[in-house]
Parts: C-alpha cells; sequence; structure tokens
C-alpha cells in the first residue's frame, strides 16, 4: 500500500499520540472539559492521518467519512476548549454567555460543514476559539496559567499562518506537516497551562 504525503501522516500521528497523553493527565488532573478537547484533537488527527496518509486508496465515501471525522473532531474539540476556559477564568454573567456562544458557534460550524470541506473554515473556528479563550485569560491575567494560554494561542496563529499560506521546508515536509510540528507547541503549552489550572482550582479548594 502507497502512504500518500508521508510527513504529514507521521506528524499527524505524533500529534494524536500526544494529544492522548495531554488528555490523560487533564483527566486525572479533574480539568474534564479540556481533556475532552485533547481526546477529540487526538481523534481528528488520528483521522486526518488516515485521510492524507491512505485516503486517495480507499474508496471515495470512506476518503470524504475520514474527512468529516476530522473537522468534526476539531469542532468539537474547540467547543470544549472554549467551555473550559469559561469555566476556569470567568463566573456568573460571562461563563454562561460564553458557554452559550461556544455552542451556537458550534452548531453553525457543524451545519456549515455539512457541505464544505475546506479547511480554512476549520482553522476560522477554531482560530476564533483561540482568540475568545486569549481574551478571557487577558481579562485575568493574574491567574498562573494566563501567559501559557495566551502563549498557545501566539503560537496557534502562526501555525494557521504556515498552513493557509503554504509554507514548506522541503517539497516532503510540506506546509501541512510543519503546521503539525508548530500546532504541537501550542498544544503542549494549552496542556501546561490546563494543568496550572487545575493545581490552582485544588489549592482554592484544600482547607487551611
Amino acid at each position: 500500500m502507497t502512504i500518500h504525503e508521508p510527513m504529514t501522516m507521521v506528524t499527524d500521528l505524533v500529534l494524536a499520540a500526544a494529544c492522548v497523553v495531554f488528555s490523560i493527565s487533564l483527566w486525572r488532573a479533574a480539568f474534564r472539559p479540556w481533556s475532552l478537547a485533547f481526546a477529540f484533537t487526538a481523534l481528528g488527527t488520528l483521522t486526518g492521518a488516515l485521510y492524507h496518509g491512505i485516503g486517495p486508496q480507499l474508496h471515495p465515501r470512506v476518503d470524504a467519512a475520514l474527512w468529516k471525522a476530522t473537522v468534526y473532531s476539531v469542532g468539537l474539540a474547540s467547543f470544549f476548549l472554549l467551555t473550559g476556559a469559561a469555566v476556569a477564568s470567568t463566573s456568573g454573567r460571562t461563563r454562561r454567555a460564553v458557554g452559550l456562544f461556544a455552542l451556537a458557534k458550534f452548531c453553525l460550524f457543524a451545519t456549515w460543514m455539512i457541505m464544505h470541506d475546506d479547511f480554512t473554515w476549520v482553522i476560522l473556528d477554531y482560530g476564533t476559539s483561540m482568540l475568545v479563550i486569549a481574551a478571557l485569560f487577558a481579562a485575568a491575567w493574574r491567574l498562573p496559567a494566563s501567559r501559557r494560554v495566551i502563549a498557545s494561542v501566539v503560537v496557534a496563529i502562526v501555525a494557521a499562518v504556515i498552513q493557509q499560506a503554504r509554507i514548506s521546508i522541503t517539497p516532503q515536509f510540506d506546509h501541512n506537516a510543519l503546521y503539525h510540528v508548530v500546532q504541537l507547541y501550542s498544544l503542549w503549552l494549552l496542556y501546561r497551562g490546563g494543568i496550572m489550572m487545575s493545581e490552582t482550582s485544588r489549592s482554592m479548594i484544600q482547607p487551611t
């Protein structure tokens, strides 16, 4: 069997493995929304690896299903990242408003992607969530995790520019593979931010 886009497939698989580790760690740390976000990111990168690697050799319907699984998994990851950020950094009306916004945005994205496949829409949806998350943590700058989370957003923007501008290192290590490598660093920063938020929450509820 021929592997199409081998570097894209390999970097997707590395991303998937890292996200599984991040998801398990955050679940154990009781920061469940971001644990689910990383779980869906892992699923999306796994189906993305199959799509880029062997998709062209599969039945067209199977190939299309892999791509839809990829984009909807990333959409769910975006949803859980945003709702988790609202829980960790806000309270009261702001938390509810962000939660409703996240739900409405995901419903719009899910409906739109029924008839569309361009990855630009995935980046737009994910990017919107990341910008809102950056704003939430900028407003809550005193939280220990804020710097990590905002840095993650900056790196994610760089990754998106690389992907959309089709910046490549070599013909084999193309813009998609480079996007995955940069995105891995962004996700690691998010993971570290999530761990710091869970540690802060535990310290606040421990008896003195």
